[in-house]
């Protein structure tokens, strides 16, 4: 009987991990897109802070799979080459957006 329990608690940890998962990469995302805001040259104050969010959330996953596409298979802790690289994906998109929304901006003046 305790058998049949077993897969059960299996897949509910393996679902709970992934909300986990989801939620962390979520709160990363934010924190990730305020540093790359902080950190892009020049002024970034014309993106809105949704768009902040998605470009953080973009360089969290963007950056985890450049790490990994060169090789990089994590450390016991805290895995700082892999969050750098993730910081930096996160400035780039913000610059990029910042760019796109000043250009849209610029041309409905």
């Amino acid at each position: 009987m305790s058998a049949g329990i077993a897969p059960h608690r299996n897949r509910l940890s393996l679902c709970e991990e992934e909300a986990v998962e989801i939620i962390g990469v979520i709160v990363a995302g934010i924190i990730i897109g305020l540093l790359g805001k902080f950190v892009a040259p020049g002024n970034r104050d014309n993106i809105p802070i949704w768009l902040t969010i998605i470009c953080g959330i973009g360089g969290v996953l963007l950056g985890w799979f450049i790490y990994t596409a060169f090789g990089g298979n994590g450390s016991p802790g805290i895995d700082w080459v892999r969050w750098l690289i993730a910081l930096a994906v996160a400035v780039v998109l913000v610059m990029i957006a910042s760019a796109l929304t000043a250009r849209s901006r610029s041309s409905a003046l």
